[in-house]
């Protein structure tokens, strides 16, 4: 499989597939393909149906195979920012935000991961539930807004405030921390807790969470001006 990502902010990321390759992908992600591209609506089995839904994605998976010689998929972001495309295989494993997932080989595994600390999912804003990513094979995953990328070294960690962490390395561990101050707290406008992650490992933070995006304009929406 071959493929390009083009266009901002609205990009979108174009396979080139060889006779009988195959790309799983999300409900509705599909946004062009050549008529030679067979699909295919599967659950994978009730275990692994569950944990996609549990980490904000839908119960059945599309599976796309180009018959009859190559074929041509691609998959448009649903929100301004960047795609991702990672290689997994073993030890190269991500944890990514809830819905971050677009579309990978059909070797690549997307299954549920619990965050092990209560905190660190309740309050520190990415979410008790995560997606994780493993098997083999290349993933595109989505970002909201411009991506940044850092390289933690071991025990190095990174303060980061509630929405802003896109993905991580598999190695690396997320937990919380609380605004130190009652004045901080109440009236600094940043929460009460922030995300700490720490390395080893890659982290990837995403510039316009979707929920900041939601919170900036719904005062207009609410207002009509």
């Amino acid at each position: 499989m071959k493929y390009s990502i083009e266009g901002a902010p609205l990009p979108v990321v174009i396979c080139d597939l060889e006779p009988g390759e195959t790309m799983i992908t999300e409900k509705g992600a599909m946004s062009w393909m050549t008529p030679n591209m067979k699909m295919e609506t599967t659950g994978g089995g009730v275990g692994k149906m569950v944990g996609r839904m549990f980490s904000g994605e839908a119960m059945f998976q599309n599976r796309y195979t180009a018959e009859g010689g190559p074929g041509q998929i691609a998959y448009a972001s649903s929100f301004p920012g960047s795609i991702l495309a990672f290689e997994i295989g073993a030890g190269k494993e991500i944890i990514a935000q809830k819905s971050a997932f677009l579309a990978s080989e059909a070797g690549v595994t997307l299954s549920v991961a619990f965050q092990k600390k209560l905190g660190g999912g309740f309050f520190g804003g990415e979410g008790f539930i995560m997606q994780r990513l493993s098997g083999n094979g290349i993933a595109f995953v989505e970002i909201d807004g411009y991506v940044k990328e850092y390289d933690l070294a071991d025990g190095e960690t990174m303060v980061i405030d509630t929405g802003y962490l896109a993905a991580m390395d598999i190695t690396c561990k997320m937990d919380i921390a609380s605004v130190k101050g009652l004045k901080n707290k109440f009236l600094g406008g940043e929460g009460f807790f922030n995300t700490v992650v720490t390395g080893p490992g890659k982290i990837y933070l995403q510039s316009m969470p979707i929920n900041q995006m939601a919170g900036a304009i719904s005062p207009f929406i609410a207002t009509g001006k």
